[in-house]
């Protein structure tokens, strides 16, 4: 009985089973590279010295470790065909960039020597900037998983109808691109190739699949 229950369970809740899973190497695998010692080649972009320095972005930042948590968690339990697209999406694009950082070691000097302002925002800045390494940053994951975010929102059956609902998830997501360049975590070169990236991994794990005239995702083929 228990045994059936488990099976049960894992069926139901597999595209979550299978993300938790791959999360815990994913983790492995970019503490690994950002501990990696050697020769780094340095992004950089012309457009990113006219970008200016806004510590408020720290803000929608750091949320998205929750947009992308929490949004994945409950996809996962309440649409089974959204969830696997946008579980494969992720996983996908993770995995490029995990590649990327391991045979093309990158980094910047975008950060700010000293912050312009000292207050509460500057001070979470200094803080997160001590604890991750202006290294691995091509293509942006922040920016890649939020576009995944803002695709599956806007498909999945859960969110229709709810407007509101609907426009603070997408504004959020928007937000946070934003905030890569912003707090200068990211060139813009990292923002553009996540923008790519997420072109190319959507005409795989939704275009493939088919989908219908309303938007709605029809059976692999």
């Amino acid at each position: 009985m228990m045994k059936n229950r488990i099976q049960e369970l894992a069926g139901k809740y597999r595209s979550l089973l299978v993300m938790g899973i791959y999360a815990v190497f994913y983790m492995i695998a970019f503490f690994y590279l950002e501990q990696r010692e050697g020769a780094v080649h340095e992004i950089n972009f012309g457009i990113d010295a006219y970008i200016p320095f806004c510590e408020v972005f720290i803000i929608p930042y750091l949320m998205w470790f929750g947009y992308v948590a929490i949004t994945v968690c409950y996809l996962c339990i309440k649409d089974k065909e959204e969830s696997e697209r946008l579980v494969a999406f992720l996983m996908a694009g993770m995995t490029i960039f995990i590649v990327v950082s391991a045979v093309f070691p990158n980094g910047h000097h975008l950060r700010p020597v000293v912050f312009p302002r000292d207050n509460v925002f500057t001070g979470m800045i200094a803080a997160l900037y001590a604890s991750d390494t202006p290294t691995n940053v091509l293509p942006s994951i922040h920016v890649y998983n939020s576009i995944a975010i803002m695709i599956a929102v806007w498909r999945s059956k859960c969110f229709k109808g709810h407007k509101i609902i609907t426009g603070f998830m997408l504004a959020l997501g928007v937000s946070i691109i934003f905030s890569t360049v912003l707090i200068k975590q990211h060139s813009m070169i990292d923002v553009l190739l996540a923008f790519i990236l997420s072109g190319l991994m959507y005409s795989i794990c939704y275009r493939r699949a088919g989908v219908g005239e309303k938007g709605t995702a029809k059976n692999w083929q």
